[in-house]
């Protein structure tokens, strides 16, 4: 007998077009209550409220699943929100679920209605159980949002009107798909004051909070009843000055109030937007920047990652990667909160994870997210390129996309520490690699399929996204990465892995004959090498990292890769001898960096490395969104290189610590500490006159071991200074 068993999906009784319908139940407890819970879900996406007040303070619910065959329903106690007589209202949004969706937009979701599911559950202080399901009893009617949209925004109605209430009409929707909350929530986190009224050279009135963030504006209207305000939403102004809202591509980020005349706060209900500046396209009246902040929202997951250094500048690049972050985890990882796209990557996913699981506890936030994958998993074991899946291109299981599938939930682990992650996972795991084995005409190579390249690499040939780096040789790089950590999983697990370390070696083998020519790549790229280094593909490692070393500084000491090879670049430099040169990469100003953006005034990071260019000048109007997260992966070189905070495979989770910290000459100090599963772990080091002075911090119950000046330090509980 399911929570749901006597509860009844129910829709509008008839077409509501584009407004929001709203159910309504009106109910008097037979006895005094002890405990009242409420258990929720919708087609679409719901705010529900008892007298007055909302339920809870779950934004967007109930998220974003693969929703034909999972759905999640959240529940509240609401146990202090009733008296003896009361009322609930349920109002529903077409989201995700009924919305249209991506750049060629249309609805990816096979459910035509609205529609709503509940049960109230009385307990009573006398014992007995009443409960309150959705069913025929229930009235619904149009309510005060006129349209809605992921992408477009919202039209909101203020005034009041005499409402038509009709019975609700059952619908027949599978119960089936419901599963318990599962992910974060997704909430309001903080709000942030406009810092300063703008006039633009068109005379448009531009308001500038300061910051690029996700979520949307609070605002009091403070109009005529009748009157109409617009706004609209935009991440930057152009070198002009003006109000730019091309990167957008169809995605019109506007809010429609029609003011009732009342003094009264609003903010939409069922849209996020991707924005630092708003531009007032209807506005009475004085501006008062008092009436505005802006909300920010995503999913609830804690801070728990801290890094920073002497240069400024590096702080700043840190800064914009934790709120790239906090602007693309709403309920799934996407790659980009603003035009019509707001997609879970895989790709993005992958290149992040370990940056996003130092940065935030997003452990049930990846449990969730890699369910979905699992669901959306091709019966060829193929991974779409998004999650949940909505492209409708079965076939493009992309090399670096696809392998999502097993990196995430080997890093999940690493970080937390738990197994049941892999565990869950395992087969999906396995899947993907067993996909990979029967691609084209060679069981050791990825040699055919759809690919997405070494996406935005910067040599990229004229007319392409896609770098130079071979395709076939990014593929099987990421074939054998995939096959290694499925074996390391399944040791974790206890599990004979010796066919799949066979696969591997013949993989690695056919990399080698295929890709390596006199001891050379043959594909001659910074991306080529990382990843022949970083996965340990090389013959010749010092030979492989001393090429790479020279491309990079051939092209002025600065980086060439996209997509898939930036995540790795600096590892493969620092884990070879090339430490310094990793730091000037890190370091460098000029275009291409990490830093050119920051001096650009970027406050997120940025899904080109010249999406602005030192002119002013905008890259493709296409594809250039301005709080894209995946180039901040360099973060975990931050955390674990500069700082030289790792975990140990051999007990992970951070039980026992491998501090690693490399020092350089361009700082004088770096800070930076992960609160874990343990307890906080740090690691520091500062410059004095005759040595440096490393702290080390290690969590009750856990060991560390230190590498300082060419030494091995076991390390206890507590905090331990080494001076070297």
């Amino acid at each position: 007998m399911g929570i749901f068993h006597e509860a009844k999906w129910i829709k509008p009784s008839k077409d509501y077009g584009e407004v929001s319908p709203i159910f309504k139940k009106a109910f008097s407890p037979l006895k005094p209550i002890k405990k009242a819970t409420l258990y929720i879900s919708a087609i679409g996406v719901y705010e529900a409220e008892i007298n007055g007040k909302r339920v809870g303070d779950f934004v967007m619910a109930p998220g974003w699943t693969s929703y034909e065959k999972r759905l999640q329903y959240q529940e509240y106690d609401v146990t202090e929100m009733l008296e003896k007589e009361n009322e609930m209202l349920i109002t529903i949004g077409k989201g995700w679920c009924r919305g249209l969706l991506t750049w060629h937009p249309k609805r990816h979701y096979r459910f035509d209605d609205a529609a709503v599911i509940l049960k109230l559950q009385l307990d009573l202080q006398d014992g007995r159980v009443e409960t309150i399901c959705s069913d025929e009893s229930f009235l619904v009617s149009e309510s005060k949002i006129l349209y809605s949209s992921i992408y477009n925004g919202e039209v909101y109605d203020a005034r009041s009107r005499e409402q038509k209430w009709e019975k609700a009409a059952i619908c027949n929707y599978s119960k089936d798909i419901l599963i318990p909350q599962e992910g974060e929530m997704i909430k309001e986190i903080e709000t942030l004051k406009p810092i300063a009224l703008l006039k633009t050279p068109f005379s448009d009135n531009v308001i500038d909070f300061g910051q690029n963030l996700t979520g949307y504006v609070r605002f009091n209207p403070r109009g005529k009843e009748g009157e109409v305000i617009e706004y609209s939403h935009a991440e930057i102004l152009d070198k002009d000055g003006e109000f730019y809202t091309d990167n957008l591509r169809g995605a019109k980020q506007k809010i429609i109030y029609i003011c009732n005349g009342k003094d009264e706060k609003y903010n939409p209900h069922f849209s996020f937007q991707g924005f630092r500046y708003i531009r007032l396209d209807k506005w009475n009246g004085e501006i008062d920047l008092n009436d505005f902040e802006a909300v920010v929202v995503h999913s609830a997951i804690e801070r728990t990652g801290f890094f920073e250094c002497s240069n400024p500048k590096v702080n700043q690049l840190f800064k914009n990667i934790v709120w790239g972050q906090r602007g693309n985890f709403l309920d799934v990882p996407t790659d980009c909160p603003q035009r019509d796209e707001r997609l879970g990557w895989t790709g993005d996913a992958q290149a992040f994870v370990r940056t996003a699981s130092y940065n935030f506890d997003v452990e049930t936030f990846f449990k969730k997210w890699l369910n979905d994958l699992a669901c959306d998993q091709l019966q060829s074991g193929g991974v779409p390129a998004v999650i949940p899946d909505v492209l409708d291109e079965s076939s493009a299981s992309s090399a670096a996309w696809g392998d999502a599938a097993v990196i995430c939930p080997w890093q999940i682990y690493l970080t937390y520490g738990d197994k049941a992650i892999l565990q869950r996972q395992f087969d999906s795991m396995k899947k993907w690699v067993e996909y990979l084995r029967k691609q084209g005409d060679n069981e050791f190579l990825r040699n055919t399929g759809h690919h997405y390249g070494d996406w935005l690499g910067l040599d990229a040939p004229t007319g392409s996204y896609k770098g130079s780096t071979a395709e076939d040789l990014i593929g099987t790089a990421f074939f054998a990465y995939s096959t290694d950590l499925l074996i390391r999983a399944g040791k974790a697990l206890g599990k004979d892995m010796a066919e799949y370390e066979k696969l591997y070696e013949n993989v690695v083998s056919a990399f080698r004959k295929t890709f390596i020519k006199d001891g050379e790549l043959t594909s001659n790229t910074q991306t080529a090498h990382a990843l022949a280094l970083y996965f340990n593909l090389c013959e010749d490692k010092t030979k492989t990292a001393k090429a790479l070393a020279d491309l990079v500084a051939e092209n002025g000491n600065k980086l060439t890769t996209g997509f898939v090879g930036t995540p790795y670049l600096l590892h493969a430099l620092s884990e070879n001898g090339y430490e310094e040169l990793a730091y000037s990469l890190l370091l460098q100003e000029e275009y291409p960096s990490w830093i050119f953006s920051v001096n650009q005034g970027a406050t997120t990071i940025w899904e080109h490395w010249d999406g602005m260019n030192d002119k002013g000048e905008l890259w493709s109007r296409n594809m250039n969104s301005f709080n894209h997260y995946a180039y901040g992966a360099v973060a975990d070189w931050m955390y674990g290189v500069a700082a030289g905070i790792n975990t140990d495979e051999a007990c992970p989770g951070f039980k026992h610590i491998i501090f690693k910290p490399v020092t350089d000459d361009k700082l004088d100090f770096v800070n930076a500490s992960i609160k874990t599963r343990h307890g906080q772990v740090a690691s520091s080091w500062k410059k004095t006159s005759k040595a440096v002075e490393y702290t080390f911090e290690v969590p009750k119950g856990c060991t560390a071991t230190a590498y300082v000046g060419g030494k091995e330090h076991s390390l206890a509980a507590g905090k331990h200074t080494i001076t070297a």
